[in-house]
């Protein structure tokens, strides 16, 4: 007999379902991943790309909290590269190129560990209510299951339809899959307010009819980083990326096609993502450029079709044609697959409290670009937080509330449900205050001790973390307190240019030279704590950008211990917003909007001004 009672549905199996089903399953909770494909979990529909500036971070935070994204990713990598190596850690960004193939695969094995999550395919119909209340999910076949917290991370397939050119419109929430309408239309009657946004894809071409010899080639990095912390799977061959540029042929092409455009020939009305634009915003926006970079990246190890990362356009396919022959390298291409828009509906985050669940539908939790963002990552994050704190609601348990200076998943989720968005969002370092504090080596030590004790770890991971942190902890008391002498370290000291030793110094001063490695340093010395190969290089990395940058990195904790004194001024939750005259239209009209939770949260929302802070607290303390 087939069971359908559950503590926690999730609906949907992309990045945001796989990490809240893990998340949600790992906590204890008795879980069921709802999905209309079972060989579509973890699907990489566009890019098969993972990480990049800040969203490498944030695949860093999703592996120290336990997810999957980063164990998927090291098991199905075929190019690593370390952006931002040149600039300050602050900005180093850890970049994937993956097998499109092995990916969902290795994300669905990693699940299927979980002996709580249960499997069903399956199109979702409907949520069951009871009042305003959810409990549980119907499918459109008819089949009924029950649970306390459902999590919705649907992705681009409520009401999605795939655009191409001036030809009708296909409902779809991808290609070749059709869209979710019902549980869309049920949402809308439910009271959610809705809205529309659009996405793309690029072309995708056969690279046996590129002359790559033509193009520049960019070999990934051969070192031995993980994304994750807690596996270390076997690495797979590397291969190469391309790069090429668009010409004035390319824009001659688009300027004479626009009107043949879906998206500038009126048949979309949802807005696109500002930081991804199609080729054609690109030529229309900036039509200075002379020219604008277009990657060639593999889909995998098995296949000679390429991703043309740069062209997304919803073009005719023969226009895309003419394009892609327009570009150096590309005289004779063949297109495999045509780029296309989708609209999708998605509803904007001021409708949800921090743990992401919705504020008039209790139970109902919400996580990926149905929430407004772009991007594997984003959705992965809020994934894991949304099943995380579904599952703790039915456990009966605390919820699980990153801050801005714990996380950049922190960032992401306080954004989304304090400002909203009206463009697609998607992560930048730019967007932390604190983001000297938030890099992607010390993920495990800001977030892996929270995930023990939330129940988010293995009991072979909290082993792990236990050694690691106690490596660290060595690591950091080692360099402080050792002595390098002249003789040990001035050759080192002479190759960097700078200043020679006259007598034994500290290595934890001489780490924050300028352009002295510490590695070099420690090897010059010896003596340093003993660990495997790999714990030893994170924890020396650690330990060198904590003393490099000690007095930034103090400024900017005063900065966010400041705001969580903020913080602790909780706001109530009746507070009538309109009836507080002391405090001006705007802020009252946006308070009662959003209904922030604390006074820090009250001061992020746009328009709502330090006097009105000022008299929002007078106004509670008046009330008791």
């Amino acid at each position: 007999m087939m069971e359908t009672r559950y503590d926690v549905i999730v609906i949907g199996g992309g990045h945001a379902g796989v990490e809240a089903a893990g998340a949600a399953a790992r906590v204890g909770a008795r879980t069921l991943l709802v999905t209309p494909n079972l060989e579509g979990i973890g699907q990489m529909s566009c890019n098969p790309a993972i990480g990049g500036v800040a969203k490498g971070t944030v695949v860093r935070e999703v592996d120290a909290l336990g997810g999957i994204m980063g164990m998927a990713t090291d098991r199905s990598r075929i190019q690593f590269r370390m952006l931002n190596r040149s600039k300050g850690p602050a900005v180093w960004a850890p970049r994937a190129q993956c097998d499109r193939g092995l990916y969902p695969r290795a994300a669905r094995s990693l699940l299927e560990r979980n002996p709580g999550l249960h499997f069903f395919q399956g199109m979702v119909g409907s949520l069951l209510m009871d009042g305003q209340r959810v409990a549980g999910v119907r499918t459109e076949a008819g089949y009924e299951f029950r649970a306390p917290s459902v999590v919705l991370t649907a992705g681009t397939f409520l009401r999605g339809r795939i655009h191409v050119g001036k030809s009708p419109s296909v409902p779809a929430g991808r290609a070749g899959d059709p869209p979710s309408i019902s549980l869309a239309e049920q949402m809308e009657a439910l009271g959610m307010e809705v809205a529309r946004f659009k996405t793309g894809t690029p072309p995708r071409v056969d690279g046996r009819s590129v002359n790559l010899d033509a193009l520049e080639l960019q070999p990934g990095e051969t070192p031995e980083y993980r994304l994750s912390v807690w596996e270390r799977a076997p690495l797979l061959p590397q291969l190469p990326c391309w790069i090429t540029w668009t010409g004035e042929p390319l824009q001659e092409i688009i300027r004479g096609s626009l009107h043949e455009s879906a998206l500038y020939g009126g048949e979309i009305a949802g807005r696109g993502p500002r930081y991804c634009p199609s080729i054609e915003d690109k030529i229309v926006k900036f039509p200075d450029a002379a020219r604008h970079q277009v990657f060639l990246e593999p889909e995998g190890l098995d296949t000679h079709e390429l991703y043309v990362n740069g062209l997304s356009t919803s073009l005719p396919g023969d226009v895309q044609l003419r394009m892609l022959r327009s570009i150096p390298g590309m005289e004779n291409v063949r297109m495999t697959k045509v780029g296309y828009a989708i609209e999708y509906d998605y509803y904007p985050p001021h409708q949800l409290r921090s743990t992401l669940e919705c504020k008039a539908l209790d139970g109902l939790f919400l996580a990926g670009q149905v929430n407004g963002t772009t991007g594997y990552e984003e959705a992965a994050g809020q994934g894991l937080l949304a099943g995380a704190n579904a599952a703790f609601a039915a456990l009966d348990r605390d919820p699980l509330i990153l801050e801005r200076d714990q996380a950049f998943v922190g960032v992401l989720v306080d954004d989304l449900v304090t400002k909203g968005t009206d463009e697609p969002y998607r992560l930048f370092t730019s967007r932390a205050e604190f983001r000297l504090t938030l890099r992607q080596d010390n993920a495990l030590q800001r977030l892996a001790p929270m995930a023990a004790e939330r129940g988010l770890l293995t009991d072979a991971q909290k082993a792990s973390l236990d050694r690691r942190l106690r490596l660290s902890e060595q690591m950091d008391g080692w360099l402080k307190v050792t002595n390098a002498s002249p003789a040990q370290v001035n050759p080192l000291l002479e190759a960097a240019g700078s200043s020679l030793l006259r007598e034994p110094t500290r290595l934890s001063l001489l780490i924050k030279r300028p352009n002295v490695p510490a590695a070099a340093l420690v090897d010059a010395v010896g003596g340093a704590p003993e660990a495997e190969a790999h714990e030893f290089a994170d924890a020396l990395t650690t330990a060198e950008m904590e003393l490099r940058y000690e007095g930034y990195l103090e400024k900017e904790r005063n900065r966010a211990e400041a705001l969580r004194r903020q913080a602790d001024f909780a706001l109530p939750v009746a507070l009538v917003y309109p009836e507080l005259h002391s405090l001006s239209f705007e802020a009252r009209q946006k308070l009662d909007r959003i209904r922030p939770a604390t006074l820090a949260q009250a001061g992020r929302i746009p328009g709502v001004s330090p006097s009105d802070l000022q008299n929002l607290v007078m106004e509670v303390r008046k009330r008791g």
